[in-house]
Parts: C-alpha cells; structure tokens; sequence
C-alpha cells in the first residue's frame, strides 16, 4: 500500500482546524447607551464585516492498493479468426458442430484399432476448424516360452525340435517394444470432401539380431548383431501407418502405407494377448493407392474398394492388384475387441478379397541372363457374426465368433514371419571357382524373399500354395459393466507343396521344412480402472514337420496396457 507524504497531511489538517475554529467565532456586541440623559436616535450600527471565505479543505486521497497489471488480451490466431487453441474430445466437436457426423465415424474408423470405444472422447488439439490427436498405448509383456524359439511376435516362427538346445530350454522376456504412438491430423472439410491424415509407430522396428556370443561382440560388417540388453532397451522405431485419405461423395481416396486390402485390415484381428499378428493371421501393412466406396441403405452397409499394392517383388515391375467387397448388418453389434486395445461394438459382417500378383525371378543359374515369371492368386474370407448382442453402455453378456480362411498361391508374405523353412536350392556351379590366377565366388541372386516361390531341382519356379484358418471367440461377463472378458482362438496352416523343393539337392536340410501349423490359446482380459488394462494368456504352438516329427511350445503370458 503506498501512503502520502507527512508535509501533506499535515498541511491538510491545520486547514481545517482553522476552518472550524473560525466558524465558531461570533461578531463584535453593539454599545450600551449612558442611563442618565436620554439617548439621541441612534446612528445605525455599522454592518459587521464579513468573514473572509476560507478555500475549502483538500479532501484526502483514498489510500492506493497495488495489483499487478491485467494481462493484455490475446491476439487473433493466424488464419482463424479469433479463434484460440482449445482442447476437445470427438464427441463435443461432434456436437459443436465442428465436425460433421461423417467426420466423425471416420476418426472412429481411423483410431478404434488401437483405442477402441475410448476413440470417442479422445482429446484433440483444435485449431479453429483443424484438428490433430493423439492417440496410442504404453505396453509392457513378460513372456515365458518353454522353448527357445520366438521373439515377443510368434507369427509363423518355426518351434525348435525336441533333442537340441532350444528345443529343451526355456525363455524368458521382458519387453515395452509393443508400445504404440500415433497423429491423426483433420483439415477442414470443404463442400463435402473431407482430408484426413495419419502417422503412427511403435518400436518393433527391423534391427540387428541377438548375437548369441561370445561377448562382447565385434560391430563388423560380417557381424551385423547387437547384445541382448540393446536389442529390448534400445528398440527401433518404425512407422506402422502414414498415409493421407480424401473422402468424397463419389470415392474415397487412401494413398500411402496403411493395411493391406488382402484380409480387409484390421476389421476381423482375433483379441488375444499376444502381439499380432498370430500364427495363421493375415497381418501385414504396405504402401498402396486405394480407391473404395461405401453405400448405405439403413440397416445395411456395402463397401467396395481395389488398391495398387507395392509389389512383393520389386524388380516384377508392376504392382500387386487386391479388391474385395464387404457386407455390414449395422443394426445387429455386438462387443468386440481387436488385438488387445481395440474394444467397441461390431455389427455382423461378412468381407470377401483375392490378390494378384505376378513375379519376374531370376533364372536358377549362377549366371542368370533372362528371368522366369509366374503369376499367382489368392482368396481370403472374413467374418464377424454377433451371438448374443452388445452395445456401447452394455457389454454384459455379449458373445460374438469371428473368422477367417485363406488360401491361393505365394501370399507368405501377407503372414507374420510365414516362409514354411522354405529357402532356395543351390544351383549347380555355385560356390568358388579356382582358376590358375585366382578364386572366384559364384552365386545365385533369387531376387525375391524366401517363403513366396521355390524353384526344384530342374528349374522349374514354383508358388509356395497356402491354406490357412483361424476362428476366434469372445464372451464379457455379466454384472461388470463390460470391465472383465475371456476369449480364445485356434489356427491352422498348411502348404501342399512346400516339401517338394529340397528333394534334390543336399544344400537344404528336409528336416527344417513346415508340412502344418496348428496353434491355439486362452485369454483373460481386465480392465481395473480407466485407461488400465491387464491381460493374461496361455498359448500352445505345435509344428509338423516333413518327416513327421512335432515340435510343441507353452507360451505364458501377462501384459499391462495404458490406453490414451
């Protein structure tokens, strides 16, 4: 609090004092006559004077009181007006009118494989009429494998055979590499086109492999490995999705990496504890141009869309072609969740892709001149049937099936770490050629990755055939708002001709080639409170080799999921 000065105020109390003072003296008596002779007329009494006027006192200042100064007001954001930054969920955009309810079902579509219901009251950062979330989870596995065979990712690995030392051992891991982070970025939409674009990445990214010794390694070109504490604390990061969609009244428009056609993405992934993707389960992302088409006619939805898909071979100078249709009963849903985070309602559908494909290799001769081509095709069917229904606010109760089946002709690839132990026959001549002056070396380049073509002893390119099938269940308890599930699932795959291709040459040991696959597990989900998930798994894998002998491995497993 500032005060006044002491002269001031003292100057200003003296003034009225004298004012008061002055004020209360009163003017001077008139005379008194004599008594003894009468008194003449008297002359009038002089008007006393009057006081001089007094300037009223300085009123005193009120006291000051100091406060900090008001912030100024913010300036107009650039290019919005005065619109500021504001944070708000899906739901409250949607009924602010700052999405269209279009707008909103994509994001849904965009986000629920990884959030799942939570998609809806995601927050984003809303920049007038723009809009960028966030979205993703933090996960953490401990795995116990009875073998020392698989990674944190099963797919199609091969089990270690009874008799050596990964097939007699176990194996533990501990791994966060599953963690996921993703952008998703809305521009306005305009005369009814909408623009969306999306990145995503976690850290299973391609890095050097364990080197199993002796320690410490040396980073050589000829040892391109790393320890094993690098290997799970310092993960790679890599893109799963970055793509850009434009959706209009007559198509839509996907360019970029994202799921492939061929299985119709993530619409039917089994819920499982385990990472996708599993043994027998189309799983695969690639770079595409996609062009599909939704039609809706209440209750009903019928989708329509073709993709030019990066080739499995890039030297076949042309891109893998995929289409499908899929058929949606909107009004009959029940709960279902993806993989282990994507929890929403599905309705009844059914979806139907083919792939094709064609290839160029390199001619098997050490010295190839021309190349072999081959064309190969494939069909998969999916489908999600819900038996006892669920929604949104009730999932007590609902029990839903769903399933897939494959097969057609080199389509390995579109499988997690599938080749059936299929590699490429050693041509006659290949190795090293001494001469008088010098050695040289000789190989064969394939020019393709293993699992997807084989040639035999004659030369002749083969496709790798592949049929597949994986069904899968899901029951939430009644009475706990959805919080408490289980599901289970099983898988077989099998190749009619992989065995075929290392008859005739010694370089490829039979023994290590995949006639089937049958795989199968349990799994218990938790969700104790919000944004918390704890799942815990018992998974059997058993392999059938050429020869007749089974390789089985008991996998154990309990991941935690923060959801964001």
């Amino acid at each position: 609090m500032k005060t006044l000065p002491i002269s001031l105020v003292a100057v200003s109390l003296l003034s009225s004092m004298s004012h008061a003072a002055l004020a209360q003296t009163p003017g001077a008596p008139p005379p008194v006559a004599p008594a003894s002779a009468p008194a003449p007329a008297p002359a009038p009494a002089p008007a006393p004077a009057p006081a001089p006027a007094l300037a009223p006192a300085p009123a005193l200042a009120p006291p000051v009181v100091w406060a900090p100064p008001a912030p100024p007001a913010p300036a107009p954001m650039l290019g919005t007006g005065a619109s500021p930054i504001e944070l708000m969920s899906l739901n409250l955009m949607l009924e602010k009118g700052l999405i269209s309810k279009a707008e909103f079902e994509s994001a849904l579509h965009d986000l629920q494989e990884s959030t799942g219901q939570q998609t809806a009251s995601q927050q984003s950062v809303v920049f007038g009429r723009w809009a960028t979330t966030l979205y993703g989870f933090i996960e953490g596995d401990m795995i116990l494998d009875s073998t020392r065979s698989l990674t944190e990712v099963p797919g199609g690995t091969l089990i270690a055979r009874g008799g050596t030392s990964n097939g007699s051992n176990a194996r533990f891991t501990f791994g966060v590499r599953n963690t996921r982070l993703g952008i998703r970025m809305k521009a306005p939409e305009f005369d009814n086109v909408r623009t969306t674009a999306m990145l995503e990445s976690d850290f299973l990214g391609n890095q050097p492999g364990i080197q199993t010794g002796p320690y410490p390694g040396t980073p050589l070109p000829s040892n391109p490995y790393t320890s094993e504490g690098a290997y799970f604390t310092n993960p790679t990061f890599r893109i799963r999705h970055a793509n850009f969609k434009v959706e209009t009244p007559v198509v839509d428009v996907l360019f970029g990496q994202y799921w492939q056609l061929f299985g119709w993405g993530s619409a039917y992934q089994p819920n499982s504890v385990e990472i996708q993707g599993l043994p027998g389960e189309i799983y695969a992302r690639t770079p595409q141009l996609r062009i599909s088409k939704a039609i809706k006619a209440d209750p009903v939805t019928l989708e329509a869309a073709i993709a030019a898909v990066r080739p499995v071979q890039r030297d076949s100078g042309m891109p893998d072609g995929e289409a499908g249709l899929r058929f949606s009963v909107d009004s009959w849903k029940a709960a279902q969740t993806t993989g282990s985070t994507g929890t929403q309602t599905a309705p009844l559908s059914v979806a139907v892709t083919g792939l094709l494909r064609r290839v160029e290799v390199n001619q098997f001769a050490t010295s190839s001149k021309v190349t072999n081509e081959l064309t190969m095709s494939a069909l998969a069917v999916d489908g999600f049937i819900p038996i006892v229904p669920g929604t949104k606010e009730k999932k007590d109760n609902s029990f839903s099936l769903q399933g897939e089946f494959a097969t057609g002709y080199g389509y390995a690839d579109m499988f997690s770490s599938t080749n059936f132990g299929v590699g490429f026959l050693v041509p006659p001549g290949a190795g090293f050629a001494t001469t008088a002056t010098s050695v040289k070396a000789t190989y064969f380049s394939p020019d393709i990755d293993p699992g997807v073509v084989a040639y035999d002893g004659l030369g002749h390119l083969h496709g790798i055939q592949l049929t597949s099938y994986l069904f899968g269940a899901q029951y939430y308890l009644p009475g706990v708002e959805g919080k408490l599930w289980i599901s289970g699932n099983y898988s077989h795959q099998e190749s009619a001709n992989s065995h075929y291709y290392a008859a005739s040459s010694g370089s490829v040991d039979r023994t290590a080639l995949l006639l089937a696959q049958d795989w199968f597990d349990v799994n218990l989900f938790v969700d104790p409170v919000p944004g918390v998930r704890v799942g815990m798994e018992y998974a059997n894998t058993r392999d059938t080799y050429v020869d007749g002998i089974f390789a089985v491995n008991h996998r154990g497993q309990i991941s935690g999921f923060f959801i964001f």
